[in-house]
C-alpha cells in the first residue's frame, strides 16, 4: 500500500457546515478531492449550489443544505434529518463561526454575547452530540474536525467582540474533553486554529478596520495572510486514516504569527 492511499476517503460522507463559501468551500472540495462525497451546510443557496456543483464536477456526490446553524432549535431539528436521509455521516467538520461585532466588553450586550457563542460553540457541540452520538452508536469510528482560530490561544490587538475569542477557546477545550471521551469509540476529534485568511468576513474588517487588518499582517513572519486553500491538506489529513492515532490536538496554521 502506498504512504498516499493512507489519505484516500472512498466510500466515506462528510457533513460540513459553512461548506459553500471561504476556508468551508475548499476544506470541502479538498476532502471531495480525496474521494468523499459531500453535505453542505449553509445560508447562501447560490454560493451552495456553485460549491455543490464544483464537488460534482469532482466525480463526487454532493447535497447542498440551507439553513442557519447558529439557530440551536434548527441544528437540533436538521441534523437527524440529515442521518436519516443521508446518513451515515463519517467525517464532520464544525466550521460556521467568526467575530461579526467590535464591541467592547464593557458595552457587550447580553444577547450579543450569546449570539456568538451560539454561533462559534453551540452549534460545534450540537452538531458533534447528533453527528458524533451517531458514530459512536453505528460503532465505526469517525472524524470530527472543528474549526477554532488562533483567537482561542491569544487575545487580539485592537479589536472588540471577546466574545469570538472566549468561543474560540471553548471549542479547544470542547475538543480535547470529547477526544478524551470518545478515542475507546473510534472517534478522533481535533482541532484547526487556522490565523489571518483574507475570505470574505476579513475582507469586510479590512474595509471597516484597515489599521487592524495592517498591523495583523505585519505581524505575520511568513509575510502575508494565508490562502483558503492551505487549510485543504491539512483538512484531508485529519479527515483519514493517516491521522489515526491522533486526536484532541489543536494544529495551528498561521504562517508563524502567533510565534511572536
Amino acid at each position: 500500500m502506498s504512504i498516499l492511499d493512507r489519505f484516500r476517503l472512498d466510500h466515506r460522507q462528510l457533513l460540513i457546515t459553512g461548506g459553500s463559501r471561504g476556508l468551508g468551500r475548499e476544506m470541502a472540495l479538498a476532502i471531495a478531492d480525496a474521494g468523499a462525497d459531500v453535505i453542505l451546510a449553509g445560508r447562501n443557496l447560490d454560493s451552495l449550489n456553485q460549491t455543490a456543483n464544483d464537488i460534482r464536477a469532482l466525480g463526487r456526490e454532493a447535497v447542498p443544505v440551507q439553513g442557519d446553524f447558529a439557530d440551536p432549535e434548527f441544528v437540533e431539528r436538521i441534523c437527524p434529518e440529515l442521518l436519516s436521509k443521508h446518513g451515515p455521516i463519517d467525517i464532520l467538520i464544525n466550521n460556521i463561526g467568526g467575530r461579526q461585532i467590535n464591541i467592547p466588553t464593557e458595552d457587550l450586550p447580553l444577547d450579543e454575547w450569546r449570539r456568538i457563542l451560539d454561533l462559534n460553540l453551540t452549534s460545534t457541540f450540537l452538531c458533534t452530540k447528533i453527528i458524533g452520538g451517531a458514530m459512536i452508536e453505528r460503532g465505526k469510528g469517525g472524524r470530527i474536525i472543528n474549526i477554532a482560530s488562533v483567537s482561542g490561544m491569544i487575545a487580539n490587538r485592537g479589536i472588540g467582540g471577546r466574545s469570538y475569542e472566549t468561543s474560540k477557546a471553548a471549542v479547544i477545550q470542547f475538543t480535547r474533553a470529547t477526544a478524551a471521551d470518545w478515542a475507546p469509540h473510534g472517534i478522533t476529534v481535533n482541532a484547526i486554529c487556522p490565523g489571518g485568511f483574507m475570505t470574505e468576513p476579513n475582507q469586510r474588517w479590512a474595509r471597516e478596520n484597515p489599521e487592524v487588518i495592517r498591523e495583523f499582517e505585519a505581524q505575520i513572519p511568513a509575510g502575508a495572510f494565508g490562502e483558503p486553500e492551505d487549510l485543504g491538506p491539512l483538512t484531508v489529513y485529519l479527515a483519514s486514516d493517516a491521522s489515526r492515532y491522533m486526536t484532541g490536538a489543536s494544529l495551528v496554521i498561521d504562517g508563524g504569527y502567533t510565534l511572536w
